[in-house]
């Protein structure tokens, strides 16, 4: 599985409006394309800071729903013109798990 770590530094202030939009629409706006969605997450140390996941069985299912996503009308739309603006950095770290990778639930891969 290829899981996505990703972090957004908001503008000063922004952070519980990122989430609160997070929450009623992005996260249901990515599941739909097909993304398995973790979090968000607020970050402990720097209120401007808010970390999610998502996850995908493979790099090519990453490539294929994430280039129906932002190509599409959803994000282009609704997301993106409300979201961004929020957002004043965000990185990515592209992951993958291990044979016997052990998710929330205690459930290995194998």
């Amino acid at each position: 599985m290829i899981i996505e770590i990703r972090h957004y530094t908001l503008h000063p202030g922004r952070r519980e409006a990122f989430i609160d939009f997070f929450e009623r629409k992005n996260r249901a706006a990515l599941r739909d394309a097909g993304m398995l969605v973790f979090g968000p997450l607020r970050d402990l140390e720097n209120p401007d800071k808010v970390h999610w996941m998502r996850a995908f069985s493979s790099l090519e299912e990453r490539d294929r729903i994430k280039d129906g996503f932002y190509g599409g009308p959803v994000w282009n739309r609704r997301i993106e013109p409300v979201a961004m603006p929020m957002i004043d950095h965000y990185e990515a770290e592209l992951t993958e798990t291990t044979a016997r990778f052990e998710d929330f639930g205690g459930r290995t891969s194998l």
